[in-house]
């Protein structure tokens, strides 16, 4: 993965000895014959080293003792994609080689999750929807998906864009036009075939697909109506609540007056005259 350490092996058989002052040890790319480090006896000095390798890659003495060659790689780059050759020599027996390892080294890089922007109909007959995803390797492959169905669109109908950033590493746009229909759930994916990885991501639109405003609602309009409704349901709560209190007041004034209890000692006063039980004008009312 780039911006990790790997190692690159490079061993003789286990129980294998060796002499410091008696090997010469080359790490080397194999087609452009780049020096990537070596150990030479009674010879400290890396002078040669290529300057993209320099202070990044190591081999081990104590390992080289015992048959292990092994390079250790630091912050791989795009750039390390490629083959590196090992060579092994042993000076007491004439310069004779005693190992030789081709290592293939590939390299990876997670592309970012894919943007899609909202679709856009430049035409009466026609919608655009573009996706974006940035810092991959290798070479990534695009496709658009009709969700409805998981169905591959025709790659004919999109346009891709794929290039190297500052960092070598791959950013993709692609853009794809489709007719215009009623209603439309697509989605981009982006394929590190390397590692083995898809990332997808859906564009779904309404019945007003021609009309841009429509597809999403504006946030600021939404957010004015949701602070109505609950400005509406808080009066409503308050006032439910008022007439609760009160209902409750009232109903524990009704039962103090309608019941004295046992410990009454004053009795309530008689009705005389025109209020009276048996007048007319009581039953009246």
């Amino acid at each position: 993965m780039v911006g990790s350490d790997v190692e690159l092996s490079c061993a003789c058989p286990e129980g294998s000895r060796f002499d410091l002052n008696d090997v010469y040890v080359y790490w080397q790319t194999s087609e452009s014959k780049t020096v990537v480090t070596y150990h030479i006896p009674q010879n400290s000095s890396l002078d040669n080293v290529d300057s993209h390798y320099r202070n990044r890659a190591l081999m081990s003495p104590a390992g080289m003792r015992q048959g292990d060659f092994s390079l250790r790689l630091f912050n791989v780059t795009p750039q390390d994609e490629q083959k590196f050759h090992c060579l092994v020599l042993s000076q007491s027996l004439g310069f004779q080689e005693v190992l030789s390892v081709v290592v293939t080294l590939h390299v990876a890089a997670n592309f970012s999750v894919p943007v899609v922007s909202t679709p856009h109909s430049p035409s009466q007959d026609e919608l655009t929807f573009t996706c974006t995803s940035i810092n991959g390797y290798p070479r990534p492959n695009v496709y658009w998906i009709n969700k409805t169905d998981n169905s591959l669109l025709d790659q004919a109908l999109q346009n891709d864009t794929v290039f190297l950033n500052t960092r070598g590493l791959y950013d993709v746009v692609s853009v794809l036009r489709i007719a215009r229909t009623p209603s439309v759930n697509i989605g981009c994916c982006i394929e590190n075939v390397l590692l083995r990885q898809n990332l997808t991501v859906g564009s779904q639109t309404g019945n007003n697909i021609g009309e841009r405003d429509k597809i999403t609602e504006n946030p600021v309009r939404t957010r004015e109506k949701t602070e109505v409704t609950w400005s509406v349901l808080g009066v409503l709560c308050l006032l439910v609540a008022v007439a609760v209190a009160i209902g409750w007041v009232c109903r524990d004034r009704w039962l103090r007056r309608s019941y004295a209890g046992v410990w009454a000692v004053r009795p309530e006063p008689e009705l005389t005259g025109e209020f009276a039980m048996g007048s007319s004008r009581f039953w009246g009312a």
